[in-house]
């Protein structure tokens, strides 16, 4: 019993694998879709890659302004 409980279990869980992976297909063919594949393009592209993180920067410049006695 306890055999048949644990094939029954496992191929609830293949379905559920199969499922999901026909769900992530189809989302990625959605998105694909909607942004015309501009996005991942850009991305594989590395059009992003070279953008600098100005949070840090402007944190760094506040930090300096503070201990020159200036407010933020």
């Amino acid at each position: 019993m306890a055999e048949s409980a644990k094939k029954v279990a496992q191929q609830v869980a293949q379905q559920t694998e199969d499922r999901l992976e026909k769900v992530a297909e189809n989302i990625r063919e959605k998105f694909d879709q909607v942004t015309e594949g501009k996005f991942s393009e850009k991305i594989k592209d590395g059009r992003f890659a070279d953008q600098v993180d100005h949070g840090i920067d402007r944190g760094r410049a506040d930090v300096k302004r503070r201990k020159q006695g200036g407010s933020t």
